[in-house]
This record gives C-alpha cells, sequence and structure tokens, in this order.
C-alpha cells in the first residue's frame, strides 16, 4: 500500500483516513488516479481546490465506512468497491455499524490491489454471469436456539463473508482452533477472489493445462478431498509444496491460497517501498541478504525482482516481532515449487495490467 498525502497541505495521509490530522480538511480517495484529496464544502457535494473537481462521496460514507469519492452527477451512488455488495446487514445499531465499516475497510484494500492490476472487477449488473458479488452475512439463530455460523465462501462469482470475522476475538478464537498461523478479514478477501480469479483466469483463459501441471487435477472431488483434510490433516511433507496446510487439501484452495499470498507479498514490498525501507542484516553465511525495496512491486514484470526483495523483509520484520515477544509476522517458508506456484499467479496478473499511480 501506498503513502498519500493531502493535497491541501502536504500531510502525509493513509489509505482509510477520512481527515487530515494538520489542516481538518475531509479526504477523499479517487480510485480511478490512485490519489487522495482535500476537500470542501460546496453546495450538496465537495469541491477539490487542488484539481478545481467536484465530487460526491460513496453512499457507505453516511455510515463512516467509506471514504471513496465519486464523480459530482453520481451522488448518492455506491462506489467501485462497494457496489459489489449485494447483501449487507441492517446497519440499525452501532456494533453492526462499527463491524460492516471492518469489512469493508478490507474489501477496499483489496479493490486497491485489483484495480492497480487493471484486472476485470465486473458486478452482477454489468454482467450477471461473469460479475462479481458480496453477500455479509451475520450467523442466524437456529430452532433450537443454537448459532448457525454463515460460511466464508465464493460460488458462481458470489462471496460470501461472515461478518462474525469483523470481531477480533470471535476471528482469534477459530484462528486457534482451525490452527491457523493467522487469520485476518483482508486474508479472507484475498482468498476467495483467488477462486473468482480461478474462474476467469485460468478456466476461461484457456491456462488449466499449465494450472493442472502445477497445482494437480481440480477435478477431483472436491467434498471428500475437504473431508479427508480435516479427518487426516495435510501430508507430511506439505511444508515444502504448499504455502498453507489448507492449501494441501485441493489444488482449487491451493490456488486460492497462493493467490492470497501472492497479493501479500506484494502489498507489504509497496508499503515497504513507500516508507523507504532498506535492509541489511548482517549474516556470515553464505551471502548478505539485503533489501533495499526501489521499485513498485505492482508494476514489476519481473518476479524473480519480488521473489528476491521479499525473503529479508519477512526475516526482518520476524525479528522485530520477536523483539516485542509477538508472533512471528510471517510464519511461511516458499520452497522452490511454491515459488513456482507463485509466479503462474504472477504471470496472470500482473505484465500488461499495472497502471502508473496519478
Amino acid at each position: 500500500m501506498r503513502l498519500f498525502s493531502c493535497d491541501g497541505c502536504g500531510n502525509t495521509v493513509h489509505f482509510d483516513n477520512g481527515t487530515c490530522l494538520v489542516c481538518k480538511r475531509r479526504l477523499g480517495y479517487l480510485p480511478a488516479r490512485s490519489r487522495m484529496t482535500a476537500l470542501e464544502p460546496s453546495g450538496e457535494g465537495w469541491i477539490s481546490s487542488a484539481l478545481g473537481e467536484s465530487f460526491a462521496f460513496c453512499a457507505n460514507a453516511e455510515f463512516g465506512a467509506c471514504n471513496w469519492l465519486l464523480p459530482v452527477e453520481q451522488a448518492g451512488g455506491l462506489c467501485p468497491a462497494c457496489r459489489h455488495n449485494r447483501t449487507i446487514p441492517a446497519l440499525t445499531d452501532d456494533k453492526t455499524i462499527e463491524a460492516f465499516a471492518r469489512v469493508i475497510s478490507a474489501e477496499r484494500h483489496l479493490f486497491y490491489s485489483l484495480l492497480s492490476w487493471r484486472l476485470p472487477v465486473p458486478d452482477k449488473a454489468e454482467n450477471a454471469e461473469t460479475g462479481l458479488a458480496f453477500d455479509f452475512l451475520a450467523d442466524e439463530i437456529g430452532p433450537d436456539g443454537s448459532v448457525v455460523p454463515v460460511m466464508t465462501g465464493h460460488a458462481d462469482g458470489v462471496i460470501t463473508l461472515a461478518i462474525a470475522e469483523a470481531d477480533d476475538a470471535a476471528r482469534e478464537e477459530r484462528r486457534v482452533r482451525l490452527g491457523e498461523p493467522y487469520r485476518t478479514l483482508l486474508g479472507h478477501f484475498r482468498h476467495e477472489i483467488g477462486h473468482y480469479y480461478w474462474d476467469r483466469l485460468v478456466r476461461d483463459g484457456g491456462h488449466v493445462e499449465d494450472f493442472r501441471s502445477l497445482f494437480g487435477d481440480e477435478r477431483q472431488d472436491y467434498s471428500e478431498a475437504l473431508e479427508r483434510n480435516y479427518r487426516d490433516g495435510p501430508p507430511a511433507d506439505w511444508r515444502s509444496r504448499f504455502v498453507s496446510t489448507y492449501a494441501a487439501c485441493h489444488p482449487w484452495e491451493d490456488f486460492a491460497e497462493t493467490f492470497a499470498h501472492y497479493i501479500h507479498m506484494v502489498d507489504a514490498l509497496e508499503t515497504a517501498h513507500a516508507l523507504g525501507l532498506v535492509v541489511s542484516p548482517r549474516v556470515t553465511v553464505p551471502e548478505q541478504l539485503d533489501l533495499d525495496v526501489d521499485f513498485s512491486p505492482y508494476r514489476q514484470k519481473d518476479f524473480a525482482t519480488l521473489a528476491n526483495a521479499w525473503p529479508p523483509l519477512t526475516i526482518a520484520i520476524n525479528e522485530i516481532n520477536r523483539s516485542l515477544g509477538l508472533r512471528d509476522f510471517y510464519p511461511f517458508v516458499l520452497s522452490k515449487e511454491i515459488l513456482s506456484k507463485l509466479e503462474f499467479v504472477h504471470t496472470l496478473i500482473a505484465p500488461g495490467h499495472s497502471v502508473e499511480a496519478r
């Protein structure tokens, strides 16, 4: 994620900021230009003095949930991320509004990546068959009074996400119970969008045979594979072949986990680049680990450049976390086989898709 600046006073601001802490102006994000702009009230809309243009906020700004801007003639509408939200909870109380705001904050982070790569993101109104939609659902109460949890997943372009995942305590309980190294809202979005793009870029894009050569045959019974995974666990050598234990259960899940991991890498490297982070740890053998992230990861066509920059960053942040008594930021080791899978994802989405920030 890039850092941004308030174009009213020059103060550094962040992707989710709604107000500049220095000049106190209202801030809005322009997704088509990948920039933040300072705003003043103007009639029924907002005007950017720096751009000389008027804008309206996404309708979800009413709940303090979105800071993305629309052309003023689209006032009352939804931004390029929120327009994909087919089902949302009833926003009738502060707790639900807070949970919804957390969910769509993660959704906007996802769309930052998708728009940076210029990946196709039609909604269901644009294309009922291949469009993308999100259902954000609350757990239900069964006839016996027990809680029936919503299952996060993807089917036919519709991504379902449990609103309960916005609760840090509930999400951590699930993480521990399932033995996961980490579990985040953004991670859910990045994983499930991987399923969506398997349909669009692999199946519909004519890359199925290339996929099978790396990930395996997706035609194996999915339900049986999941059952076997939960019953027997991953294969003993999973660390050398898969980015996570869940990736080991079926080729579809392997791709989705790998897709999510690729976005993690690129976005974290862009953040390091934005912060001017340079890491040169002192090691004795066999070679020096150097990180000078002096490139734009979203525009990088050479996968090896990304792969070489990634380990020093993760080692450095892991050591910082350990010094604070925290779990490793990055509890993964990328084997040659896993890197080949990540490179496959890179070839699908990176070259020819990236866009210069304006």
